[in-house]
């Protein structure tokens, strides 16, 4: 299983309409093959920050669904950002 976690930073303006704008990535990615959870969040506390998680059963499905990455329009508005994938070797169920 790979996890890819972190977080991006935007204007404060614009991170209501980036979200907006990330509907369609978010619904094509919980369709694709292999991927177990995909989610881009607005952060409770810091108006610029947004939350990255995704969930996949392999490292080839990343891969297969990564392609080239945020499209140009949303690269623009990154202002930084701090995402890294984890190998997971164990999965223990809370739940």
């Amino acid at each position: 299983m790979v996890i890819v976690a972190g977080h991006i930073v935007v204007d404060p303006r614009q991170r209501e309409s980036y979200l907006a704008n990330c509907v369609d990535v978010v619904e094509e990615a919980r369709r694709a093959p292999g991927c177990l959870d995909f989610s881009i969040a607005a952060d409770l506390v810091d108006a610029g920050r947004i939350a990255i998680f995704e969930r996949w059963e392999s490292q080839a499905a990343v891969e297969a669904f990564r392609g080239s990455g945020p499209s140009n329009e949303q690269g623009a508005a990154i202002l930084a950002a701090s995402v890294a994938e984890y190998d997971v070797a164990d999965v223990r169920q809370l739940t």
